[in-house]
């Protein structure tokens, strides 16, 4: 039976993750794939915390595991190696902020022959890094449509879907050969701008419901602001580099954050636009308010009254002020 399984090369970029490679090594090895029809390279960017220790005393056990360096330590650079190397036809790229259902290698390379497609994803289920009231509402946020827009590898589907992007990916060897590498030059937002690539070729993207990945989000609002001001930078500053934008979701913190500061300025001088700010703000507070509150109630998680508000508030505003970060840094 086992030859009837494509052989699958794993990648995981990684640089510094101790306290999380370990759980996401055994959620891979837990999958029910069978193990002489993987090959595995954990791409780490240079790691100083004890990872490459790690990963090495995973390495005398499963001789399939090779650790391959990555000394321009950003993630499109460690895909690129990860590929290079790679033997199999079949590429599923994995995080190491995450942990994997045991059937998704299985149901990734199943489905990407069965559906003849290019790249194919699943869902993300998000889970918090520490299970405090803040990290339960930024987990939540991010699996909202009001945190994060039409991504519904985020928000979920119950059905097949053809996207435009999906989370980690499945991918087909041979289409590298077709479109190109990830792009480098692409600190964050290589995996948009290549998938965006990749359908301007022609090529199909699935969603898969029933492939699920769980991923770790950072628990805090300070990890949490940083994160999304540096997403807010990389949704702009691509365009530098390429010429193909993101989807509007992307460009929708930019437009209401700058509406913001523009209307608050101009209404220093003319009431109308004070009158602007005031009112668009407080249609803002009031979304915040109602969609906290119907999101506490489906989860019967009264703590998230609190901690929903100043989650969403953090993402839009630290992601929309990255972007106008990002537009500065075009010009520069």
């Amino acid at each position: 039976m086992q030859e009837d399984f494509p052989s699958v090369s794993i990648i995981i970029p990684c640089r510094n993750e101790k306290k999380f490679i370990s759980k996401c090594l055994d959620s891979v090895l837990g999958n029910d794939y069978p193990k002489d029809k993987i090959e595995m390279f954990i791409v780490d960017g240079m790691s100083k915390d004890g990872t490459r220790e790690i990963v090495n005393e995973y390495i005398k056990k499963y001789p399939f595991i090779h650790l391959l360096d990555n000394p321009k330590f950003i993630t499109p650079t460690a895909l690129n190696i990860g590929i290079k190397a790679s033997k199999n036809n079949i590429i599923v790229r994995m995080d190491a902020h995450a942990t994997y259902k045991k059937d998704y290698i299985f149901k990734c390379a199943t489905y990407l022959e069965k559906y003849e497609a290019d790249d194919i994803g699943g869902i993300w289920v998000i889970e918090p890094r520490a299970n405090t009231i803040m990290g339960r509402g930024i987990a939540k946020s991010l699996s909202s449509f009001f945190g994060t827009g039409d991504a519904y590898y985020k928000t979920g589907s119950e059905k097949l879907m053809i996207v435009d992007t999906v989370p980690f990916g499945c991918y087909r060897k041979s289409i590298f050969d077709k479109v190109g590498l990830f792009n480098e030059n692409l600190a964050r937002s290589q995996d948009m701008e290549f998938n965006l690539r990749l359908k301007k070729a022609g090529g199909k993207i699935y969603l898969f419901p029933e492939i699920v990945g769980y991923y770790y989000v950072r628990s805090t609002v300070k990890e949490f602001f940083a994160h999304n001001f540096k997403d807010g930078i990389w949704a702009i500053y691509p365009l530098k580099f390429v010429k193909i934008p993101f989807k509007p979701r992307h460009y929708i913190p930019l437009v209401f954050v700058l509406g913001l500061l523009g209307s608050l300025a101009l209404g220093i001088f003319l009431k109308p636009f004070l009158y602007l700010f005031i009112g668009v703000f407080s249609l803002y507070i009031l979304m915040l308010l109602v969609f906290s509150f119907l999101i506490a109630k489906k989860e019967k998680d009264a703590t998230l009254l609190i901690s929903l508000p100043v989650a969403f508030a953090t993402r839009h505003f630290a992601y929309g002020i990255g972007s106008i970060v990002g537009i500065i840094k075009l010009f520069m």
